[in-house]
């Protein structure tokens, strides 16, 4: 299972490094949730690899893979130029919650968590290695990804994904591969519970004071950057808010 890239190039070039292939000897891609820098490197594996998503992932893909294209191709020159010629591919099969992967003799398990960063996240595990695979649902070394872009797309639901951090926790992996940063432990998954947790607490308790959310912002990002002064991706914290705002009781 290569990893998904939005440069059509890249992928094609990681072919060569094309893992075990199943058991019927056959090779398979699949893509934790359908974000550019995730996703729309697929068709450099068409011909080459069965495409496996879940049925959530398959439906974001065919419903807003295309907006998220041109949105992403007007972030500058250096992504469009990173996304010339890419071209969204369907996935040739789908599951509905779990699909057991066997590759000879190893079996990989992708499971759709439901909806959290997105509706269509999928954690992968390799379970007799203790590797976890999580996609955008954990980032090492920057705030979580929220896309939350009202009114265009607010799928994400920060109150989903701190159920889904409990769940993954409890997983104990050895080794987790986080969607953006370095491979870490399971520490990792702690903390960006933690982190969760942290920001809908003090969001919350701002929303209940009856703050404005411009105020709200301003006070829990400085919040968040003084306990994370090392963290990248600090925009990210002001979608967090709105989304918290967005699903405060």
């Amino acid at each position: 299972m290569p990893p998904g890239s939005w440069n059509h190039g890249r992928s094609a070039r990681s072919l060569s490094f094309r893992g075990p292939r199943s058991a019927s000897g056959s090779s398979t891609l699949t893509t934790t949730h359908f974000h550019p820098e995730h996703a729309f490197g697929a068709q450099a594996f068409a011909g080459e690899a069965t495409y496996l998503v879940n049925s959530a992932q398959a439906a974001d893909l065919a419903a807003k893979g295309s907006s998220y294209l041109e949105m992403f191709r007007g972030l500058g020159a250096p992504i469009a130029r990173e996304l010339e010629g890419v071209k969204l591919v369907t996935p040739d099969k789908v599951y509905d919650d779990v699909y057991d992967l066997d590759l000879g003799g190893r079996v990989v398990r992708l499971r759709a968590t439901g909806r959290a960063h997105s509706k269509g996240d999928q954690v992968v595990t390799v379970p007799d290695a203790g590797v976890l695979f999580t996609g955008d649902l954990v980032e090492a070394g920057q705030f979580s990804i929220f896309p939350w872009f009202p009114p265009y797309d607010t799928d994400v639901s920060g109150l989903r994904w701190i159920e889904m951090m409990h769940r993954l926790v409890a997983t104990e992996p050895d080794i987790v591969v986080p969607g953006h940063g370095d491979i870490s432990g399971p520490q990792l998954l702690a903390d960006v519970r933690d982190y969760l947790e942290l920001l809908r607490d003090e969001t919350w308790t701002r929303r209940d004071s009856a703050m404005s959310e411009e105020t709200i912002v301003a006070e829990v990002r400085a919040l968040m950057i003084e306990r994370h002064p090392e963290w990248a991706g600090r925009d990210w914290i002001e979608k967090g808010v709105g989304c918290f705002c967005a699903e405060h009781a």
